[in-house]
């Protein structure tokens, strides 16, 4: 028997950049699909409390006013994840995307497991005489029409989409890409900066007249000893 998922959500997520260590998520975006009809759809700024870089601005749309208008990452987080509830994903490169919610369940001891198909995985085994597997490309190739390209509920609703041309083109070929798997991503809990690395970055700062890439407050400790060795290599130890 042939089995399809009637029930799942889509996930996309914008990120300031590609390392769920170092980097924040800025966007959430998700489509509820149950008895295989769109039920619900989820969209959540969020404000990264670091300036965007210029090529993620120019990619997104999104820019720092716009992303300081967004919600905490703990507020959104906590959300999409009521919003998700057992739900398996789909989404296109999931993994991508779950690594960075992930890293924000081990930082707050959260235990969770979850499943997913990938629409990457789909399009490089069914497709692979396309010469892309890119999601703009795919919505291209299938024309499917997005109102904005790499905002993250534009993206899930394209992607939801794509999967189901995929489920209707190749279930019944690989029904295996087809059955959600346990996503796997290690990582190691975040801890916040400690009262003593403030307390010596400030005085750096005062010093040297440097400003953070985020708040101090918003640092991990290792975050703190990244920034710290980054201001000592440049600027040189202060004498005592």
């Amino acid at each position: 028997v042939l089995k399809m998922l009637p029930d799942y959500i889509v996930v996309d997520l914008e990120m300031t950049g590609l390392n769920p260590k170092t980097d924040r998520i800025l966007e959430i975006g998700a489509v509820k699909v149950l008895g295989k009809q769109v039920t619900e759809v989820f969209s959540r700024l969020v404000c990264p409390g670091r300036k965007l870089d210029e090529a993620i601005v120019a990619l997104t749309g999104i820019t720092d006013e716009l992303a300081a208008e967004g919600d905490c990452l703990d507020d959104a987080a906590g959300a999409f994840l009521e919003f998700a509830g057992e739900l398996p994903w789909v989404g296109h490169n999931v993994i991508f995307d779950y690594q960075f919610i992930r890293q924000w369940e081990i930082n707050h001891r959260i235990k969770r497991r979850c499943y997913a198909v990938d629409t990457l995985k789909i399009a490089r085994k069914c497709l692979e005489g396309l010469e892309h597997k890119s999601l703009d490309y795919l919505c291209g190739y299938y024309h499917i029409e997005r109102k904005g390209r790499h905002r993250a509920l534009e993206d899930a609703k394209a992607t939801q989409l794509l999967y189901e041309i995929l489920e209707r083109g190749f279930l019944e070929k690989e029904p295996g890409l087809f059955a959600a798997k346990e996503l796997q991503y290690k990582a190691k809990r975040q801890s916040p900066a400690t009262s003593r690395q403030i307390e010596y970055l400030n005085g750096l700062l005062k010093r040297y007249q440097v400003k953070p890439p985020i708040p101090l407050a918003q640092m991990s400790r290792s975050d703190a000893s990244r920034f710290t060795d980054r201001i000592i290599r440049e600027y040189g130890k202060p004498s005592p």
